[in-house]
This record gives structure tokens, C-alpha cells and sequence, in this order.
């Protein structure tokens, strides 16, 4: 994805404290075998261990033999976005509707080697993972190939261990413009409260925050 400078992440901290506050949701998108047509895209939950994803697929699931095949993949998050209309970005003294519209938005895209799991104990292994991820809390039985519930379970699903290769991070939310004109467009969104629109005024809220004044800060470096 295009990233401009200053829509790039402060540093790895900042997706992946983003990462962390979100339902951990994303869509991964593998090459077809037959180039001919689209690739193929699987809605789903992931966890995130060390330098490696960890999700689990039913078995029936049509990804599998273009999954095999693949020597990269990638798997992309987004979220607390909105849109942003004309008249809320024309510049300083001009005519509303002289504004142009943009998208805000979070997203991290995670370039990866897809490896597969199919033994008993691997697949157990990712399930309690994403278990104590998920659910913290517990209430659950034990996760083990030989007992139940999930013994009789696992031979349904394949896990995936996808090793992140690269990992591309954008916040978009207009950090190159005046300051003013970031918090007026801030108190616009907070004001319509529409879907994302409150995730979407906190990041450009605490993307302020931490840059200030993009350009000065760029001319002071």
C-alpha cells in the first residue's frame, strides 16, 4: 500500500499498541494457483506470537491448495476509519465546497511465509494460544488431542504458522496538514459520531499528540 511520510508509524510500538486495542481481525490474501484469477481472501481472527501469526482454518476451507503453493502471503488489518467530506477540509478563507474528500484510516499489513500445521499437537498448541488471547479469562476446557471437547475437533482444522517477513504500517489521518486544521477535523468527527467515527478522531487526537506540526518537525530534522 502507498504510505506517505507522514502517514508512516512513529515506530513499531505504535502498531503494534494499535494491534493490541483491536479485535485482532483481519483478511489474508493468497495467490491463486490459476493467475487468470483473483486472489483468494480469508476473513479471519489471528494472534500474534513473537515474530509469527498464528490462525486455524476449517479443513473444508478452498485456501488450502493455494495456500500450499505459496511462498508469501499477506495478511492485512484495518480499522478505525472514516470518511471525511468536502466541506470539512477546504482551506483556511476559501469556499466550502472547494474542499477535497479523503478516507481516514489505521492499517497494518503483514508480509509473511505461510507454513502449515496438521499435527494433533501443533493445532492443539494454537488453539490454546489464541485461546488465552481471546479469552483471557479462562473458562475453557483444556486444549489436547486426546480429550474432550477438542480432541474430536481437530482433525476438522488445519493451523497456519505464518512467519512475518515484513510488516507495513500506516496511519492516515491528514498529519501533514496544519495543526488546526487536524483538530477541527477531530471535533468533527467526535460531533457526527457515526460507525468509527469516535476510533477515528482518538488516533488523529493522539497522532497530534505525539507529531505536532508535521512539516516543522520535518524542516527541524
Amino acid at each position: 500500500m502507498l504510505i506517505h511520510p507522514w502517514d508512516s508509524a512513529l515506530d513499531a510500538d505504535e502498531w503494534q499498541s494499535w494491534l493490541a486495542s483491536t479485535d485482532r481481525f483481519g483478511t489474508l490474501a493468497v495467490n491463486n494457483l490459476d493467475p487468470a484469477e483473483a486472489p483468494v481472501l480469508v476473513p479471519t481472527h489471528f494472534t500474534l506470537d513473537g515474530d509469527d501469526l498464528l490462525i486455524h482454518l476449517a479443513r473444508p476451507n478452498p485456501v488450502w491448495p493455494h495456500l500450499q503453493a505459496a511462498t508469501r502471503v499477506r495478511l492485512a488489518v484495518i480499522g478505525d476509519y472514516a470518511y471525511v467530506p468536502t466541506y470539512w477540509r477546504a482551506k483556511a478563507g476559501g469556499p466550502d465546497e472547494d474542499g477535497v474528500p479523503t478516507s481516514y484510516y489505521s492499517a497494518v499489513q503483514f508480509v509473511c511465509e505461510p507454513e502449515i500445521v496438521d499435527d494433533p499437537d501443533g493445532k492443539a498448541r494454537i488453539l490454546a494460544t489464541q485461546l488465552s488471547d481471546f479469552q483471557p479469562e479462562g473458562r475453557h476446557a483444556a486444549v489436547a488431542p486426546d480429550a474432550e471437547p477438542y480432541g474430536r475437533m481437530l482433525p476438522g482444522i488445519r493451523g497456519v504458522r505464518l512467519r512475518i517477513v515484513r510488516v507495513e504500517a500506516k496511519f492516515k489521518y491528514d498529519d501533514a496538514n496544519p495543526v488546526e486544521h487536524r483538530e477541527r477535523v477531530a471535533t468533527n468527527l467526535e460531533q457526527r459520531n457515526r460507525g468509527l467515527d469516535g476510533g477515528a478522531a482518538a488516533q488523529q487526537r493522539r497522532r497530534l499528540a505525539a507529531i505536532g506540526d508535521w512539516k516543522a518537525a520535518r524542516d527541524r530534522s
